[in-house]
């Protein structure tokens, strides 16, 4: 099995900021273009993530993604419990899929570029304490403005197409840059 070193992503924001409808168009789009795809979800609601139909982890698998786990309090959906698993822990098991690209969904605080969501005013707290932001997609217009006063990172409305075509551009471009270094 050949060595990949994949371009690794995260999609971060509050609960129900769009982050798992946002990643999904982006494993589809990335799958359309042949870019394989593995996710890692943040369990972040609390207690020991659930299989059910329709949860985000099968709405990953179903958009197009290789693979697709969640992790939340010591529990790794791929049932290997009893043990907290690092982010890193996730990545290095993701990589056995050999992807182009993790997304990852969550994990605010890690620093790999991350695209963020912010729903309201009172989630700009996260232009503080998120790092290597490359994009920003809000969900309220009055905070363009204000955004735009705080920050030179793109940013964009929740409903405005080119968030997404941006995004898939930026992926496409460092996964050819991985190429090259290989």
């Amino acid at each position: 099995m050949a060595l990949v070193t994949p371009v690794i992503f995260q999609v971060v924001g509050y609960q129900n900021s769009g982050k798992t409808t946002i990643t999904s168009k982006l494993i589809n789009l990335l799958a359309e273009k042949g870019v394989k795809t593995v996710t890692i979800k943040h369990h972040g609601h609390g207690g020991r993530p659930e299989y059910l139909p329709l949860k985000d982890t099968e709405k990953h698998v179903k958009a197009g993604a290789l693979a697709s786990i969640v992790e939340g309090n010591g529990s790794l959906l791929l049932q290997a419990e009893n043990h907290n698993y690092s982010l890193e822990d996730q990545i290095e098991l993701m990589t056995f899929f050999q992807p182009d690209v993790i997304l990852i969904e969550g994990y605010k605080l890690e620093s790999f570029p991350k695209l963020l969501l912010l729903r309201d005013e009172n989630d700009l707290s996260l232009l503080k304490s998120v790092s290597n932001i490359a994009a920003i997609v809000y969900w309220k217009a009055k905070m363009e403005k204000v955004l735009t006063l705080k920050t030179n990172i793109p940013c964009f409305h929740i409903d405005d197409k080119r968030a997404i075509t941006w995004t898939l551009k930026l992926l496409q471009e460092l996964v050819h840059k991985m190429d090259q270094k290989s």
